[in-house]
């Protein structure tokens, strides 16, 4: 081994020796990784190199290890796994992956034992100081203890291992199962390529509209319908079944809360605090609501955003939304901000307002995260208003993803926007749910008295938590219609991002299955592969 191949392949370690001990090292040493760190550790002991120079040459040779590895990931139908990359390094002293990660010579470890962990993931290396947590995570699994009877033996809180097991499928050090919740290739044209990442779906969530009250009275709202609250009791009883579908379909779960106004539902935080204990991220879509009601929810969890709605400047929202909304939704989001959440403003998107969106941007700039809308569902009270013209619409594309590159609170959701990017040749982004129109894909709406649809936005009724599991509503025929594109999609090169609004499409009176949102500009077609030529 010469001076040059130290170097290169123990950089780190080259660094702390002078030029007379790596001609020693050259002249004493084989080609051996073993023999290069003995001889290290002699050195050491002799006070002729730092002392924890072997701890270094320690890391640098598991680094080397785990870069050779290859990480085979786990299928849909096992087990989460210890990624097979990982090493567990066990050093005398503190400080050495500070050293690895700047290559800072300056930077001095001291005496003090330290467990050091490194493995690789989507094909990074990680090099990490261990914490309690990603080693308990790992005993856990490497041998096999189920984690109810891990909580029980331990006396925590329910759900604390899943959050321990997932924070470490985080960071890669354990691997997850492949997902379950996947698409289906044959069900898009054999003309297509559909990216595997736009098939299998990482996060699956629960929008909860966990009450049918509210303080206010919009005139689009979709459903007025007097539904029963469910008890506490069996809401609790919801999460266990949530928590039950996501472990058995390999997922990351999210429950959004939702309404009516789910602040009012009489045990909101009882269930709140219990979806946060069982390790969901949770967000809440509601309505302006005290700095007290929020510092009650910081304590329990803060949620991943606080969804409000307006629907264009002051006048025009407040005439659908009532007197005074508007400013009660800007103080709010002062508040959200004062608590450290991340607020987000969703638009219904008529005739009336589409005009007012852009403007609208430019008010919020700066006070809040994102800005998005949807076009409106013309069910229930929506009915009485009218959608914009879908010649109209496309010019309001056009400005809207122009704008979106001045105007940062700009978001994307309406999948009607992926259209008009893919034919100006622009990035697409995931739409409605991350894969399109995620409608008993990825998404499932639970309403107060326990009915499953498939989208909030529109009737579409895929069973009821009284009757059958969320696992068994998924799986049912009723929910596998409707996560299945419409026939006019079949063909376009951007349907798993897209795939139009089946709330709109429905609303007006077309077939889900068959007919295109009328939106939709025209289908972005592949071009025909070249007749062969007869022989």
């Amino acid at each position: 081994m010469n001076q040059a191949a130290l170097h290169t392949l123990y950089p780190v370690t080259a660094s702390f020796l002078d030029a007379e001990t790596l001609s020693n090292l050259e002249t004493s040493l084989n080609t051996s990784a073993e023999a290069l760190l003995s001889t290290i550790r002699k050195s050491a002991k002799e006070g002729l190199v730092p002392f924890f120079l072997p701890d270094i040459c320690a890391l640098e040779l598991a680094m080397k290890r785990v870069a050779a590895k290859t990480v085979v990931r786990p299928g849909q139908t096992e087990n989460i796994m210890v990624n097979p990359s990982l090493e567990l390094c066990v050093l005398d002293s503190s400080g050495c992956v500070d050293v690895i990660h700047d290559l800072n010579t300056k930077i001095c470890p001291v005496p003090g034992q330290e467990m050091i962990l490194i493995w690789k993931n989507r094909g990074l290396q990680n090099v990490a100081v261990a914490q309690p947590e990603d080693l308990a995570a790992i005993k856990i699994v490497a041998e096999g203890v189920d984690p109810a009877s891990a909580e029980t033996e331990a006396n925590v809180t329910p759900g604390l291992v899943d959050i321990l097991l997932g924070k470490a499928v985080d960071k890669g050090i354990l691997l997850s199962p492949a997902s379950r919740i996947r698409r289906k290739r044959h069900d898009f044209s054999d003309r297509l390529s559909i990216p595997d990442h736009h098939l299998s779906a990482e996060v699956f969530t629960l929008q909860w509209h966990i009450t049918q009250d509210c303080d206010l009275f919009c005139r689009h709202c979709y459903d007025r319908s007097a539904r029963s609250n469910m008890a506490v009791d069996k809401a609790l009883d919801v999460i266990d079944d949530f928590h039950s579908f996501c472990r058995d379909r390999h997922v990351r779960g999210q429950i959004s809360f939702s309404g009516g106004n789910p602040l009012l539902y009489p045990g909101f935080l009882e269930v709140y605090e219990q979806a946060a204990r069982k390790g969901f991220a949770v967000a809440i879509l509601g309505n302006p609501t005290t700095r007290d009601m929020m510092d009650s929810i910081v304590k329990i969890a803060r949620p991943e955003y606080f969804q409000v709605s307006l629907e264009g400047l002051p006048a025009h929202n407040d005439a659908i939304r009532g007197h005074g909304h508007f400013q009660r939704v800007m103080n709010f989001l002062e508040v959200l901000a004062a608590v450290d959440i991340q607020g987000q403003i969703m638009l219904t998107l008529t005739r009336d307002n589409m005009n007012q969106v852009l403007p609208l941007a430019e008010l919020l700039e700066g006070k809040v995260w994102g800005l998005a809308f949807n076009r409106l569902s013309p069910v229930g009270r929506g009915a009485a208003l009218a959608l914009p013209d879908p010649a109209e619409f496309q010019d309001f594309a056009a400005r809207y993803c122009e704008s979106a590159s001045e105007l940062g609170v700009l978001s994307f959701k309406d999948n009607m926007l992926n259209a008009h990017l893919a034919a100006t040749g622009k990035p697409l982004f995931g739409g409605c749910t991350g894969f399109g129109c995620g409608a008993a894909f990825n998404f499932m709406a639970l309403l107060p008295d326990g009915e499953v649809h498939a989208c909030r936005k529109f009737p579409s009724l895929i069973g009821n938590i009284a009757a059958a599991s969320l696992g068994e509503i998924y799986d049912g025929q009723a929910a596998v219609s409707y996560r299945t594109r419409s026939e006019a999609c079949r063909e376009c090169s951007i349907v798993a991002t897209c795939g139009g609004c089946p709330a709109v499409v429905s609303g007006l009176g077309l077939d889900i299955t068959k007919d295109r949102d009328p939106f939709c500009p025209g289908p972005i077609l592949l071009p025909q592969s070249p007749a062969k030529p007869s022989s």
